[in-house]
């Protein structure tokens, strides 16, 4: 018997636990380990019901998403569910922590379930691109009705467990630190099985169940996952029990071999990865109470407000009293925008200080500097910071492109300093760059991390060059829809192309979006500018057309600041430019745009790993997810790249290169790989052994 679960007599309770940390997830031992254990039972005169129990931090949260695509170990999970329903002895289920995907699938196979009141129960598989494969979309709505069967595994998202009661997910709720003895209690109360399967009372109104589904199936552009649910749903509704699973299981195939559900299960594994920071072995941090905020514009005032949410004391910094009025007014805007979506409790702004004096940094165990991107004026504030702070806080900039190495010369504890690079919107988007130069206190590293953490965002580990990953994944992905627009294309061409591809946005809508005169300033700030850089946003920026703010960018907005067609000045510019700079011209379509700008993030991605920039290729497929909105369902462009095979990359650039020799050449790493048909995953496996 499997050393993971384990059967425990009491009575006439047969007590199978489970305890496979961390998270209990069902992997083919304890799934062998939890059929074992009930055939024992079902074999014991002696035991009259079983309690389905698990140590530790929660009832099992999953399957073992990493043997998907493995081959198949007995029993399988759904095998499992099924052997747990004809169990002839009542099973309960005693359920805590967060019970979801597989948990709840095995939770629900059983006869009776009991939860701890802060448990959270979800089926969120249609967030890895595939459904609820061991009967989630057959029970489901047997026991909750057609309508929040579909709500649960559409959105993927958990309920609580007062709620798991009203709707009949659940049959009680028990308080803290006595779920067994309720779970037990209600065992020694039930005299037979109970079968979710045959449950029928929740579709007595079958119209009302099919409008649901109608509903939900006339919603366009449904990924397959979602697509599928609806049918399996509805499959519950109209065909026996056998022939729902059937199709169930015919669906979850389709989706597990879907380029969608491998994209979004690289996301998953990227993520995990991303977050393992090699200084959190070593580096012990200490507590964090206090966050100093230099700078409340607009990064600034978002950063200050995320970490109060977080329930943090913050210290902001203003220069004038003009700046702190500003400062307060942005932060009180965001403040009341959150509290009235419900997303930020009421409160917060008691625990900010907002202040000229630089002094009050004194007690902050992270500062962050949010200035505009001046490296002087960024050197004179690290100066100070040198020596106010006290000996053991964490110096960090939330600079764009400057280099933190300066910055932290400049601050005479260079050990102290990070960057800490919050993508724009603070409030909506949910990536931070740590850059980490070398010789950083593995202390401040970690207190970093774990900062970011509790704001409840995604840390991704960066060597701190100018740019960090992200801003220079963005410079080859802008500079390349440039070099179409010299070419013939034009803005609106490319943006809709990228929004076909999966972009929020795309490029040209964006810089407006952000103001092109952020831009402008960096590239009049630099030293060594791209000789080959198109022109066109700085002549624009020369004639006061910053973007949406000024009414002119790329395109024309109103009043209201509504986008509108493409700016005729705009046009004539660019006219004049190419005449100017003329290059071949290219037949344009959305799959020439799509295939060079992305093969222009993934040669970047290429030389950022090579340059160790970034570890892995995960890493950088998790910065343009949470950091640009790169479509999580295509799993990232180095993700990508291994899809299509890096030879075939290759070949593109090669050929891109004949073309356009200035701009294209195929990074050394990517020609490597290539040449040797690797994957860039495999390049990483090969990376982790050394």
């Amino acid at each position: 018997m499997s050393d993971l679960v384990r059967l425990e007599r009491h009575g006439a309770l047969g007590l199978i636990v489970i305890r496979n940390p961390p998270v209990n997830a069902l992997g083919a031992e304890v799934r062998q380990g939890i059929a074992a254990c009930l055939s024992e039972a079902e074999a014991d005169a002696g035991i009259r019901a079983v309690l389905l129990a698990a140590d530790g931090r929660t009832f099992p949260a999953g399957a073992d998403i990493s043997e998907f695509g493995d081959a198949p170990q007995e029993p399988s999970l759904p095998d499992l569910c099924d052997r747990v329903e004809a169990c002839p002895k009542p099973v309960i289920a005693a359920l805590h922590g967060t019970v979801l995907g597989g948990g709840l699938e095995l939770a629900m196979a059983a006869h009776y379930r009991v939860a701890e009141e802060t448990t959270l129960l979800g089926l969120p598989e249609v967030k890895l691109g595939i459904l609820p494969g061991a009967g989630g979309t057959q029970r489901t709505p047997r026991l909750v009705g057609i309508k929040v069967a579909l709500d649960m595994m559409l959105s993927g998202l958990p309920i609580k467990a007062v709620d798991a009661e009203r709707l009949g997910l659940i049959d009680e709720i028990s308080p803290l630190r006595t779920l067994r003895l309720d779970a037990a209690a209600l065992a020694a109360d039930v005299d037979a099985p109970r079968r979710t399967r045959d449950a029928r009372s929740q579709f007595d109104d079958g119209a009302a169940c099919m409008a649901d589904i109608a509903k939900r199936r006339a919603l366009p552009n449904r990924p397959l996952a979602s697509r599928k649910i609806i049918d399996c749903v509805e499959a519950a509704l109209l065909v026996p029990f056998e022939i729902g699973l059937d199709m169930e299981r015919e669906a979850f195939a389709e989706c597990l071999a879907s380029p969608s559900s491998a994209g979004l299960r690289h996301a998953f594994f990227a993520e995990r990865a991303a977050t393992k920071f090699p200084e959190l072995a070593s580096g012990v941090p200490h507590q964090l109470d206090t966050i100093g905020v230099v700078g409340a514009g607009v990064m600034g005032s978002g950063i200050a407000m995320a970490c109060l949410d977080a329930g943090f004391a913050v210290t902001v910094i203003e220069q004038g009293e003009a700046g702190v009025t500003d400062a307060l007014s942005r932060i009180a805007a965001l403040y009341e925008k959150g509290v009235a979506a419900g997303k930020m409790g009421e409160g917060a702004l008691t625990d900010l200080n907002l202040t000229t004096q630089m002094e009050a940094l004194s007690t902050a165990d992270i500062i962050i500097e949010c200035v505009s991107e001046d490296l002087e004026t960024k050197r004179d504030i690290f100066a100070k910071l040198g020596k106010l702070a006290k000996p053991e806080a964490v110096l960090a900039s939330n600079t764009s492109y400057l280099d933190v190495g300066a910055l932290a010369q400049a601050s005479n504890r260079p050990q102290d300093v990070l960057a800490l690079r919050f993508s724009a919107p603070v409030q909506r988007m949910g990536l931070v760059e740590i850059g980490v130069p070398e010789g950083a206190n593995p202390r401040g590293v970690t207190a970093a991390h774990n900062l970011v953490k509790t704001l409840g965002k995604t840390p991704v580990r960066s060597a701190a060059v100018p740019g960090l990953i992200g801003n220079q994944m963005l410079s080859a992905y802008r500079a390349a829809a440039d070099r179409l627009l010299l070419r013939g294309a034009q803005p609106a061409q490319v943006d809709a192309a990228m929004r076909s591809f999966g972009m929020p946005m795309g490029p040209y809508e964006a810089q407006d979006d952000e103001g092109l005169d952020i831009g402008w300033a960096r590239r009049k700030a630099m030293k060594n500018p791209d000789p080959e850089a198109l022109l066109l946003p700085d002549i624009l920026c020369e004639n006061g057309q910053f973007g949406r703010r000024s009414g002119k960018g790329y395109y024309i907005y109103n009043d209201e600041g509504k986008r509108g067609a493409a700016n005729p000045e705009m046009l004539t510019m660019l006219m004049g430019e190419r005449r100017m700079r003329p290059l071949p011209k290219l037949e344009v379509t959305p799959e020439l745009i799509q295939n060079h700008l992305l093969y222009a993030l993934i040669n970047a991605g290429a030389t950022l790993l090579e340059a160790g920039t970034a570890a892995r290729p995960g890493d950088i497929d998790v910065v343009m997810v949470h950091g640009f909105g790169y479509p999580r369902h295509r799993g990232g462009p180095m993700h990508e790249a291994d899809a299509r095979s890096l030879f075939e990359v290759s070949r593109s650039i090669a050929a891109f290169a004949k073309e356009d020799p200035a701009h294209w050449r195929c990074a050394p790493l990517l020609a490597r790989l290539a040449a040797e048909r690797m994957r860039f995953a495999q390049y990483q496996a090969a990376e982790a052994q050394k």
